[in-house]
């Protein structure tokens, strides 16, 4: 299986890298293909709602920036793990971009799966889980899982058995 990270956070190093990088490396040794994109620190702008995608675009953005990375492989994955810090008990402006790009392509082709990480400082994490829920529903993606991490439990060898768990469910 192809498995897509949205990497949400801007920091490279911080909680939610660490959390991408056990799934991953848990994802590879049961046999799946992993590709980490670091959408907390491309350049991609929210939807301008123009509709370019859905005219003369037919399913191609009117702007132009790393969001044309970002789909040439969502359009190749069996499933998508979305990654964030959580800000004020939402996702990263960052990651929260590129999901709303979705809609020039309104669907991820082959894409079956979904699942989301999150780290935070505070256990707040309905919000933003209730965001992603709503968003897979829309794209016909079913919910493999998610993993929260709160305050002391980031980084934490329990916090890596959720993690290493989820990716060998894939």
């Amino acid at each position: 299986m192809k498995i897509l990270v949205f990497h949400g956070s801007p920091r490279a190093k911080g909680n939610t890298a660490w959390m991408v990088d056990e799934f991953r490396k848990a994802a590879e040794a049961a046999g799946h293909g992993v590709e980490v994109l670091p959408v907390g620190r491309m350049k991609i702008a929210g939807c301008l709602a123009c509709e370019y995608c859905h005219g003369k675009g037919a399913g191609a953005c009117v702007q132009k920036d790393d969001m044309e990375k970002v789909m040439a492989s969502v359009r190749e994955c069996d499933a998508i793990v979305f990654a964030t810090p959580v800000y004020y008990a939402g996702m990263t402006a960052q990651i929260s971009a590129a999901i709303q790009r979705f809609y020039a392509i309104g669907k991820p082709p082959k894409a079956t799966k979904a699942a989301l990480l999150m780290s935070g400082a505070a256990p707040d994490f309905d919000p933003a889980t209730a965001t992603y829920r709503q968003f897979i529903g829309v794209m016909g993606l079913a919910d493999a899982g998610v993993v929260t991490a709160a305050g002391d439990e980031n980084r934490s060898p329990a916090k890596a058995e959720a993690l290493a768990a989820l990716a060998k469910g894939f």
